[in-house]
């Protein structure tokens, strides 16, 4: 299933995608292999799948230990398109690729789009790749049809703004706050003002992400948002399990309480 269908096919039940995040290879490949059934069994609309790198710079200090604890493990890139080439036969959930660019310049730009696309792979999130020098990047995903999602910032100029939902594809990816990633009990004052304003400029769907830590949070952000991200409050259930099959069961219970929260209620 494609992106754009996903956030259809939501709009028609009555609910917003919830776009769960983890990182690839915490604690181990095999246990993310579990994760991805969990996640998609029980809720997951969109799996933002993080590509371990030593120097993620969006990313707080729960991701960034995640990273740290896959690196070791000696988890590449090619592991994990490996791995999604294995589970895409059973599952239809979207997954993006959520990762910097020096690892994936080192990939090889092209080969990486190309073995992407052939292990089902649905688009990519890049944080540190500007869209003024996206051009080269942004012709091979078209090419192989994979959504290329940008991201913007409530420090983001309207111009600006403008500019880079018009190269997003699949959706635009809101950032609640400026800062890194990491659970929150609180999202900014000015959250629903700047979603309102981008929802002026862009018919493509937004989804927020940074600091989404529970249902109540997701069901506040319901009538402002087409998708909801969580990502730090799910890598850190994972932290604290003993055993994969413990992380699994509490993984797969939270996604669908946040499911539950993602319902538009009238």
């Amino acid at each position: 299933m494609t992106i754009k269908k996903v956030f259809k096919k939501a709009q028609r039940q009555g609910r917003r995608v919830l776009i769960p995040f983890i990182t690839a290879g915490d604690p181990d490949i095999e246990t993310t292999k579990r994760l991805i059934f969990a996640i998609a069994q029980n809720g997951g609309d969109i799996l933002e799948l993080g590509v371990p790198f030593s120097d993620p710079l969006a990313d707080g200090p729960t991701i960034q230990a995640a990273s740290q604890r896959a690196l070791k493990n000696g988890i590449t890139l090619k592991d994990i398109i490996e791995l999604v080439k294995e589970v895409r036969s059973q599952i239809e959930m979207p997954i993006v690729l959520m990762g910097y660019y020096n690892p994936f310049y080192q990939y090889g730009l092209k080969r990486l789009v190309q073995d992407a696309a052939q292990a089902g792979i649905n688009g990519f999130i890049i944080p540190d790749m500007p869209v003024e020098e996206s051009g080269q990047w942004f012709k091979y995903c078209r090419e192989y049809k994979l959504d290329n999602i940008f991201l913007i910032a409530p420090t983001t100029p309207i111009d600006r703004a403008k500019k880079i939902a018009s190269k997003s594809s699949g959706f635009i990816y809101y950032v609640s706050v400026t800062g890194v990633t990491g659970a929150r009990k609180e999202l900014p004052q000015d959250l629903i003002e700047n979603l309102r304003q981008l929802k002026q400029i862009t018919p493509k769907p937004i989804a927020v992400g940074f600091g989404i830590s529970s249902p109540e949070q997701v069901q506040n952000l319901v009538p402002y948002t087409d998708g909801i991200v969580v990502g730090s409050a799910i890598v850190r259930i994972i932290e604290k399990s003993k055993t994969a099959d413990e992380a699994c069961a509490q993984v797969g219970k939270f996604i669908s309480q946040l499911a539950q929260a993602t319902k538009i209620k009238n």
